[in-house]
């Protein structure tokens, strides 16, 4: 088996910046791997700035990480020589698929000529540590230099290299992506789909002889961890309607629409509470709008929350709303319906493969104020409905969402999958020179 090395499964996991507060996911995926026995070796494109080292699993997970940006230029020749010499025709090939999966323009070329120079120093730490497997997570660099430094390794022979990647959408999805995301697809021996609205984007994109590579595998909670407790407010009935919202401050997250439905509601006499959780390029711009508004006594932003501490505000909180404009399907749901609360969600992408509308929660059409207005209106007046959606939204969790059973069934992909080298379509025969 390709993921074999003496009894012990192993794979490096590639992703452009890990440990990351925003990426927990990727984190808990590892972990979870770690503890069925994979031996998972982590890489990250570029180095973690302290802000994003807020638990103390990040901080530790830190620490074993290996960065790619920033080696000595010592390193960086030593590696291309060394790749050069041991096979000099995969390794103009890399060159030119960099080159080919960059986008038009100048910028786009430095980026792919970036990509060349970073790929032998992935190739040397694999074979440092004794690793042919590469797993990617994210778009853009991370799964271009897998593909690149399997390619440099070699894809076939007696010992192939092998690679995987993620593909959490819906940035790939963009017309932008598209082309270099279909070549991917086709060269990848798994690909991981994280919803089946992500899996039937990457179906439109190669011919259907592609297609069975394609597995849907959802990314997890644990629902040990994150449950409902004594302190949690879900069926309180009196004072205002609590409302937790946690993401990135990012224009597809749509928080000037939950700004905007707050007022709505203030006008009318409805009181809420806000606590926005996350940083980023419009929290600046969110602060002003909120100021403008004069709700600074309703909403407050919070910033970056590790692990550590989010918990403590999922039990504060009565209801979870998240008013993005595109999303994969968001692990922060999973958390919120996890610790049995309501959550108000969009109807895009993979959202209601999750949240079951009228059943777990409310599915509402992105960017419209008024449904969102209604749904907070209906939730805060109602405590056994919040406390019903809470209770079916977590059996969803636990019955589909839960990330040990989803390691698992990752694991048995990516062996399947890279496993079956004989089976696997050929390359040329110059991939061994």
């Amino acid at each position: 088996m390709v993921l074999q090395r003496g009894g012990s499964p192993r794979v490096t996991y590639v992703t452009g910046r890990y440990p990351a507060v925003s990426h927990t996911f990727v984190l808990r995926e590892v972990q979870a791997l770690r503890r069925l026995g994979v031996d998972v070796r982590t890489v990250s494109v570029w180095r973690s700035p302290p802000d994003q080292l807020i638990s103390e699993d990040e901080q530790e997970e830190f620490e074993t990480t290996s960065v790619l940006l920033g080696s000595p230029m010592s390193s960086l020749v030593r590696a291309h020589v060394r790749a050069l010499r041991a096979c000099r025709g995969r390794y103009v090939r890399m060159l030119a698929s960099a080159v080919r999966l960059s986008a038009a323009g100048l910028r786009g070329k430095v980026v792919g000529i970036s990509w060349f120079l970073q790929a032998p120093l992935l190739w040397t730490l694999c074979g440092a540590q004794e690793s042919r497997h590469l797993h990617a997570h994210m778009d853009g660099t991370a799964p271009t230099l897998a593909m690149l430094t399997a390619g440099l390794g070699g894809r076939t022979g007696n010992a192939p290299w092998t690679w995987s990647f993620t593909v959490h959408g819906p940035s790939e999805f963009f017309d932008v992506h598209r082309q270099a995301l279909a070549e991917k697809v086709r060269d990848a021996d798994a690909v991981i789909a994280i919803s089946d609205f992500a899996r039937s984007q990457l179906m439109s994109l190669v011919d259907e002889e592609h297609w069975e590579k394609i597995d849907v595998v959802h990314c997890g909670v644990d629902p040990n961890l994150f449950h409902p407790n004594a302190t949690s407010a879900i069926a309180r009935s009196e004072g205002p309607l609590r409302i937790l919202n946690v993401a990135r401050m990012a224009p597809t997250k749509g928080h000037a629409i939950l700004v905007e439905a707050v007022d709505r509601l203030e006008r009318e006499g409805f009181t809420v509470e806000v606590v926005l959780v996350g940083d980023g390029p419009r929290r600046a711009a969110l602060e002003q709008m909120v100021r403008t508004r004069g709700l600074e006594h309703r909403i407050r932003f919070a910033g970056a929350v590790g692990q550590d501490a989010i918990r403590s505000l999922y039990d504060w909180a009565d209801v979870f709303c998240l008013p993005s404009f595109a999303e994969g399907v968001p692990v922060v749901l999973m958390e919120a319906m996890a610790m049995a609360l309501p959550v108000i969600a969009t109807r895009v992408a993979g959202v209601a493969e999750l949240v079951e509308p009228g059943q777990s929660g409310y599915v509402l059409s992105p960017g419209r104020v008024d449904e969102l207005v209604a749904a907070i209106r209906r939730l805060g007046t109602d405590p056994m409905l919040r406390q019903e959606l809470g209770r079916r939204g977590r059996r969803a969790v636990t019955e589909g969402f839960t990330v040990e059973e989803n390691a698992a069934r990752l694991l048995g992909v990516l062996t399947t999958r890279t496993g079956a080298s004989g089976a696997r379509t050929q390359r040329r025969v110059d991939d061994q020179v």
